[in-house]
C-alpha cells in the first residue's frame, strides 16, 4: 500500500515539472528509430528489475513510457506484452527476485533423511537458487527478443483498427442537413399530405380564425357506468322535492 501511494505521489510531481516532456524528447531522439526504442526501453526496465519491484515499474515507467510509444505509432497492447514479459525478470534474478525468496523459504537449509529413500539429502545453498534461476532468465530474455522479431504473436489475433476521416463524416452531415431543410413535408407513411378534393383546408388549433373546438357532451353510458351519479340519482327519486 505505501509503495502504491508513494509511486503515484511521484508521478504526480514528475508530471507537474513537465517531466514526461523530457523523457519524450529524449527518447524519440534516439537513433534507430522505434526499433533503437524498443532495445533501449527493454534494456532499461530489465536493469531497472535488479532494483524496483514489478509494481513500481508498472506504476512509475511504464506511463512515461507508454505516450512516447504511441507517439511513435508502436501498438500499445503489444507494447504493453512486451514490458510484461521483460518485468517477469524481476521476480527471478537477486537481489529482489521474490521468486528466489519463496524458493529459499521452502529450500532445506540442513541435511535431512529423506521419508522414502532414507538417504542424507544436502541442503540447498543461496548460491545454487541463483545458479538455477539463470536459465529460465535467459528464456525470458530470448522470449523478449522472440516478441520484437515478430509482433504478430501478440497483434495477429487482434481486431484491425478502424479508420475513420472526420473530414468526410462532416461533409456527410451537412449534406443530410442541407437536403432536410429543402425537403416538404411528410406524414408518417412517407407520402406528402394531400387534401381530399372538397374537403375545407385544415386549420391548426389557435391560428387565426380557427373555431374552438366543441365541447364533448356526456353520453349516457359515462353516466351509467359512473356509481356516484347513479347513487344521487335514486336519492333524489326517492325524496322528490315539494
Amino acid at each position: 500500500m505505501f509503495i502504491l501511494i508513494g509511486a503515484t505521489v511521484f508521478s504526480l510531481v514528475f508530471q507537474a515539472a513537465d517531466g514526461p516532456i523530457w523523457v519524450e524528447h529524449l527518447l524519440t531522439s534516439l537513433p534507430g528509430g522505434p526499433v533503437g526504442f524498443l532495445i533501449a526501453v527493454n534494456v532499461l526496465v530489465f536493469f531497472l528489475a535488479f532494483f524496483l519491484d514489478y509494481f513500481e515499474l508498472s506504476f512509475i515507467v511504464v506511463p512515461l513510457l507508454a505516450p512516447v510509444a504511441h507517439k511513435m505509432g508502436i501498438d500499445l497492447i503489444w507494447f504493453g506484452v512486451l514490458l510484461a514479459v521483460n518485468m517477469q525478470t524481476s521476480f527471478m534474478h537477486p537481489p529482489f527476485g521474490f521468486a528466489l525468496f519463496f524458493l529459499r523459504s521452502v529450500a532445506p537449509e540442513k541435511q535431512y533423511v529423506d521419508r522414502v529413500t532414507q538417504k542424507v539429502m544436502e541442503p540447498v545453498t543461496t548460491m545454487q537458487i541463483y545458479k538455477g534461476a539463470i536459465p529460465f532468465v535467459l528464456i525470458q530474455l530470448t522470449m523478449v527478443g522472440i516478441l520484437i522479431a515478430f509482433p504478430q504473436i501478440v497483434t495477429g489475433s487482434l481486431d484491425k483498427e478502424v479508420k475513420v476521416n472526420m473530414e468526410d463524416i462532416g461533409a456527410q452531415m451537412r449534406d443530410s442537413l442541407k437536403s432536410d431543410e429543402g425537403a416538404t413535408p411528410t406524414d408518417p407513411y412517407g407520402g406528402p399530405e394531400e387534401a381530399a378534393p372538397g374537403a375545407e383546408p385544415k386549420t391548426e388549433p389557435g391560428a387565426p380564425g380557427a373555431a374552438a373546438p366543441a365541447a364533448p357532451e356526456p353520453s349516457a353510458e359515462s353516466t351509467e357506468s359512473d356509481p356516484m351519479k347513479a347513487m344521487q340519482d335514486a336519492l333524489k327519486a326517492q325524496n322528490p322535492k315539494p
